[in-house]
């Protein structure tokens, strides 16, 4: 599998404030560093998710879908 980066910093008001340079707009925040990045993995998938719907929205109708892993 793909790693990615969390950036996570303390955030002013209590807890942490997570980003993931890799995926624009991927952030995440907690109260504890464990749910910061919890919550940034799922900001990640929930933006992968939408993109795919996006893609597969906008392509022919006669095209294939293919996963692909990587690792």
């Amino acid at each position: 599998m793909k790693t990615l980066t969390a950036i996570v910093e303390k955030a002013e008001e209590g807890g942490y404030f997570a980003i993931c340079p890799e995926i624009k707009g991927a952030n995440g925040q907690g109260e504890t560093i464990e749910e910061c990045c919890e919550d940034l993995k799922l900001a990640i998938q929930l933006i992968f998710e939408e993109l795919r719907e996006q893609a597969i929205s906008q392509a022919s109708s006669n095209f294939i879908c293919q996963e692909i892993v990587f690792s």
